[in-house]
């Protein structure tokens, strides 16, 4: 099934959340895998299942209906270019915190504990090309830091980027 097939249904896939104080290195199997992003800090790097949202209809949607998000899994917004985004939480169930990252994938802004179903806007940043939603407090309790990187095969000058083929 499909990500937006998963989306609809309010299902994602998962796999295991992983905190570690050494660095880690991707094995070449998983390097280019869409599914897998690393939120990169100074002391730890946290790995997340993401389905990415890359186009116009998938971002709009976004996480909402959905009830349950494992800690394990998040969203990976993706946008063709940098620009002013604004996030908010209409039709959204769950407490979600969001990462702004720019072309880089440099995350800019942290936006802990958004509140379900809040249809305040959410301003993330003028050159935000990346948006990352994980369950709201994961960031606090990982240490996820203004600075951190975001490592993923969308994200052209990761270091998990892949070339076309």
């Amino acid at each position: 099934m499909g990500s937006a097939a998963l989306l609809k249904h309010g299902a994602l896939t998962g796999v295991t959340l992983v905190l570690m104080l050494a660095p880690y290195k991707a094995l070449p199997s998983d390097k280019c895998d869409p599914s897998v992003l690393t939120v990169q800090s100074q002391n730890a790097e946290i790995s997340f299942n993401v389905t990415v949202v890359d186009t116009e209809a998938l971002r709009a949607k976004g996480l909402m209906y959905v009830d349950h998000l494992p800690q394990s899994e998040g969203m990976l917004f993706v946008y063709p270019t940098p620009s002013k985004r604004y996030f908010w939480m209409k039709n959204t169930l769950i407490k979600l915190d969001m990462l702004f990252a720019d072309q880089a994938g440099r995350v800019s802004f942290i936006y802990e504990n958004a509140v379900p179903l809040d249809e305040t806007p959410i301003y993330g940043g003028d050159e935000i090309q990346f948006v990352l939603e994980i369950n709201g407090g994961l960031s606090d309790r990982y240490g996820m830091e203004v600075g951190a990187m975001l490592h993923h095969p969308g994200i052209p000058s990761s270091d998990r980027a892949c070339p076309n083929e």
